[in-house]
């Protein structure tokens, strides 16, 4: 078996010393060509060049949730073939590794390491489904190219607080948990539409939903982690199905408390609920449209100012170790 490794040396739980061992363990079962990212976008370059090889087998990413999105979507630039496509497998080495732990990985890199390698002797794979944004015909956002995103999107609050603290750690600031949480406190205080939102969420064959102030995609379950505590906006989402969709109406202060409450006590049977909460399940594809440019956000990539965005969930798109 021939491969690429894609290595982030800026992983963050990754130290050269340690990413070097990885290296050597993996090449000891293949044939193993590992190359180092050096500017934003290298992964997805690598990725498309493996795609559109003939002789490489798997992909490995060895990083974070932005590696990852970054290979995958230089795997599928042309669109999903996974029985023709490379295999896909991850080393976690961010500090959040949503997609990784979704799929069952341990979170530590070696262990991880460990259990890629046992997956390939045993032939062990499975197939997910990912999400697509794609700009809507008849707007200004009609020539937005298309990405594919792992695990979740966002249009709106949460998309801000990720441009936040983007931001802040271009200014040399850690990503901590306390880092997140001032970047959202900003946010709050910041966001203009708190009690009428300015997002409509529309679907072939159904009335609009109209007033959101946050929508937030899943493509799996959970959302995100906060340290080792998973939390869940959508706990039905899965990589078999379509994608879903949390959407809120309110973002008032006493709304703000009950929704972070909910969020850190939620769990695979519930989520986020309430009155002014709009939940959607197993959905193959839908349009937000804002009435004022809102930022977008995939897999923790802050991705600049939206007002229409198409949502597709697309079934078997990707062939993984696992």
């Amino acid at each position: 078996m021939r491969a690429l490794l894609v290595v982030n040396p800026a992983a963050t739980t990754t130290s050269a010393r340690r990413r070097d061992v990885l290296i050597h363990a993996l090449a000891s079962e293949m044939k193993l060509e590992a190359v180092t990212t050096e500017y934003r976008g290298h992964a997805r370059d690598l990725g498309r060049q493996a795609a559109d090889s003939d002789d490489i087998d798997l992909v490995v990413a060895l990083g974070g949730d932005g590696t990852v999105n970054e290979v995958v979507n230089g795997l599928l630039h042309a669109g999903p073939d996974p029985d023709r496509l490379p295999g896909f497998a991850v080393v976690p080495g961010g500090s959040t590794n949503v997609f990784a732990r979704a799929l069952g990985l341990p979170n530590d890199p070696v262990e991880a390491t460990g259990a890629l390698l046992d997956a390939l002797r045993e032939g062990s794979e499975r197939f997910v489904g990912l999400g697509l944004t794609s700009g809507t015909p008849g707007t200004e956002d009609e020539a937005v190219p298309d990405r594919w995103f792992t695990f979740n999107a966002g249009l709106g609050f949460d998309a801000g607080v990720v441009g936040r603290v983007e931001q802040q750690r271009e200014r040399g600031k850690r990503s901590t948990h306390g880092l997140y949480v001032r970047q959202v406190i900003r946010q709050f205080l910041a966001e203009p539409n708190r009690r009428h939102g300015s997002i409509t969420l529309e679907q072939p064959g159904e009335d609009p939903i109209t007033d959101l102030v946050v929508a937030i995609i899943s493509n799996t379950s959970p959302w995100t982690y906060f340290g080792n505590r998973p939390m869940y906006t959508s706990p039905k989402a899965s990589f078999d199905t379509g994608v879903d969709i949390l959407g809120l109406r309110r973002l008032s202060t006493a709304a703000v408390a009950r929704y972070g409450t909910q969020l850190l006590t939620s769990s695979p049977e519930r989520g986020p609920h309430g009155r002014h909460v709009v939940s959607l399940h197993d959905m193959d594809q839908f349009t937000l449209h804002s009435k004022a440019p809102l930022p977008l956000q995939m897999d923790g990539d802050h991705l600049g100012l939206r007002r229409s965005v198409t949502f597709t969930g697309v079934r078997r798109a990707l062939r993984v170790i696992v």
